[in-house]
């Protein structure tokens, strides 16, 4: 696992805004839902704040419910989720509420920032941890799935919920709506100005509505695929799909399983595919989901091909193999999970070609488990 699934919480206006100008914390939920939070955050392995959230709020952010808490604890958990911080200047108030209360406490900042912190809160059981030169999120996320982070909440403030998901690095978003009206413009926003995956007029796939008393929570995950050899979450989510479309090909002792998506930029997913489908039996996962598509489809040009297996360099059932049919599709990013293994074609390097054509490959090996898993019978 290289880093957790991240979801971004946060209960916002109707015009946009989490909280007012006032010196007062403007509440936005209701009871009802506070107790769905604290339902997340006892599920989660970690809770992320801002300083700045730190200074404004001086929240707790504790697991009020002592019957969760219990349930952690016979699940093998801590009793409280990690508390986490992130400050790039190391500026910290030793008497926040934060650092008095619930478990175990970690401060990510870096190395200039590292010192500052350290002095600010010595004498507290709190892990300061320098992360480079700069606050780098995906440096950040890695070192919390280290130290066993399988599941991070992230609890605000809004610059931080833009970055990671500008970044490309929310696994879900959880918004609950209130019904008000803030109506300040320097009022503070969920999400600020910038570039976002996918580019203007992408859209998120709905998971779920749900009324809470006078609020309605909204649950969305990204879906437009990354653009260059850095993965998103949404990279990620794409390739699992293309590993559970393996498992749906018939079996076959002369063949591999494989499963192939193919997205847009947009996160438009346009084809699927997996071997062996409708009955041929030689025909290929990317094979099968490009033959759905329009040769001339101008979204191809930016879409983003996921594969359970590199595409095949070689092969002697059909004319072209799959990596030629990418190339000659237009497609020019390639999201893999496994190296093909030389069972079947010795010194296959599909991802080689593909790469040496100009596509962007990206391979993601903590997937390759789950690319082999309907392929054991072949390769042991």
């Amino acid at each position: 696992m290289s880093q957790p699934y991240v979801l971004l919480s946060a209960a916002i206006s109707l015009d946009g805004f989490l909280d007012d100008t006032g010196p007062e914390r403007l509440l936005l939920s209701s009871p009802a839902d506070f107790d769905r939070v604290d339902e997340v955050r006892a599920s989660s392995d970690a809770i992320l704040v801002g300083a700045g959230t730190l200074r404004a709020d001086n929240p707790r952010l504790l697991v009020n419910s002592a019957e969760r808490r219990a349930a952690r604890v016979a699940a093998g958990k801590p009793e409280y989720p990690l508390k986490v911080t992130v400050t790039a200047a190391g500026e910290l108030d030793p008497s926040a509420n934060f650092w008095h209360t619930g478990g175990e406490k970690a401060v990510y900042t870096t190395d200039k920032g590292a010192e500052r912190a350290a002095e600010a809160l010595a004498g507290l059981d709190v892990d300061v941890v320098a992360v480079g030169p700069e606050l780098e999120w995906r440096n950040v996320l890695h070192n919390l799935a280290e130290r066993g982070v399988e599941r991070l909440m992230v609890e605000g403030g809004g610059r931080i919920h833009t970055q990671l998901l500008q970044q490309g690095l929310a696994d879900e978003l959880q918004l609950v709506l209130a019904p008000l009206l803030v109506g300040a413009p320097d009022a503070p926003r969920m999400f600020g100005p910038g570039a976002y995956p996918g580019g203007p007029g992408s859209r998120m796939r709905l998971l779920e509505t749900r009324a809470i008393g006078d609020v309605v929570l909204m649950r969305y995950v990204p879906t437009a695929p990354g653009t260059g050899s850095l993965p998103t979450a949404a990279d990620r989510r794409w390739l699992a799909l293309a590993c559970e479309l393996a498992d749906r090909c018939p079996p076959s002792t002369t063949a591999f399983s494989v499963g192939a998506v193919v997205v847009a930029a947009d996160g438009t997913e346009l084809a699927r595919g997996h071997s062996r489908e409708a009955g041929d039996p030689v025909v290929h996962a990317e094979e099968a989901a490009l033959a759905k598509l329009d040769p001339a489809d101008p979204r191809l040009a930016t879409a983003t091909v996921y594969s359970s297996l590199e595409p095949c360099a070689r092969r002697a059932s059909r004319p072209a193999p799959c990596a030629r049919l990418i190339l000659d599709a237009g497609i020019r990013r390639v999201v893999t999970a496994w190296r093909e293994p030389n069972t079947f074609v010795p010194g296959a390097d599909g991802n080689g070609l593909l790469a040496a054509a100009g596509v962007e490959v990206l391979e993601l090996p903590e997937y390759a488990e789950s690319a082999a898993a309907p392929n054991r019978h072949l390769v042991g």
